[in-house]
């Protein structure tokens, strides 16, 4: 199996294993596919341990705080105002909350970007599962359902509308998806080992982009980390070179080593003899 690295920066990255033998177009596909869902993830507890905090959204036109709302706020049992506004305040229960935020954390590890470096191939088959335990994990909080205009509920969907919003520039359809390797695009009707040859164990950082937008950015020529060795390195040469052109050119006559008279006086026994200033 050939091993894709999708990198678009160092915070958005993850493994895909394919064969050489599947088109480009069919890997981009599925490529996009498991970026749109690390994304989704992300937005899903972002907004879900909102949900479990202050419980579901209001309808659009409703949203305030609720101390300043003119109309009586129905309160439940584990009431907790929301300062956006934007949530009722009407909680689930806090022990059922706390099963809901650990999904949603292990549901965000199986998408972080940390698979990299532990070599773990994202598949889509895993990346659904994790939304279907956070859907699932949901109706045990809230059994009666959440309203259709909460994000968690539209999240959970897939449905959500990312216009306008900061997630806007996460979303990658398919079919505007494109597929970059050493700085070249890749034509979808051409398979993948016209460009990375027949050898299954092929590792290759690719980059997916959206038609249009022009080749993307390429790789550093070293990592970050090596980089920033580099910079300590020529920081303490640096400093090294400035206490240098500090000191004076005769410094050294100050030594035992260059007195001319050091062997007299050693035979003399006065060399540790020193003048009062």
């Amino acid at each position: 199996m050939v091993l894709l690295h999708m990198k678009r920066s160092e915070l958005d990255q993850f493994l895909f294993e394919t064969t050489v033998a599947s088109t480009v177009d069919e890997t981009t596909r599925q490529m996009a596919e498991v970026h749109n869902l690390r994304h989704r993830i992300e937005r899903l507890k972002a907004e879900g341990e909102e949900l479990a905090k202050h419980g579901p959204a209001k309808r659009p036109d409703q949203q305030g705080i609720d101390r300043y709302q003119e109309a009586p706020v129905e309160k439940g049992p584990n009431y907790a105002e929301d300062p956006t506004g934007r949530r009722t305040g009407n909680a689930c229960d806090p022990e059922v909350a706390k099963v809901l935020v650990k999904t949603l954390e292990e549901a965000v590890a199986v998408a972080h970007k940390d698979q990299v470096a532990k070599k773990m191939p994202l598949t889509i088959k895993a990346l659904q599962e994790a939304v279907d335990n956070v859907r699932g994990a949901v109706m045990i909080c809230y059994p009666m359902g959440l309203p259709e205009w909460d994000p968690v509920r539209l999240g959970l969907e897939g449905s959500e509308d990312l216009a306008g919003t900061s997630y806007a520039a996460d979303e990658l359809p398919a079919d505007v998806a494109t597929l970059w390797f050493a700085g070249k695009q890749m034509a979808p009707e051409k398979k993948l080992s016209d460009y990375l040859g027949r050898h299954e164990k092929t590792k290759a950082v690719v980059k997916l982009q959206k038609k249009g937008q022009g080749a993307p950015s390429r790789e550093p020529v070293v990592d970050q980390e090596t980089q920033k060795a580099m910079m300590a390195f020529y920081y303490k040469k640096q400093e090294e070179q400035k206490a240098l052109a500090e000191d004076e050119d005769d410094a050294y006559t100050n030594s035992s080593w260059a007195n001319p008279k050091s062997l007299k006086s050693h035979f003399a026994g006065v060399q540790s003899v020193r003048l009062p200033k």
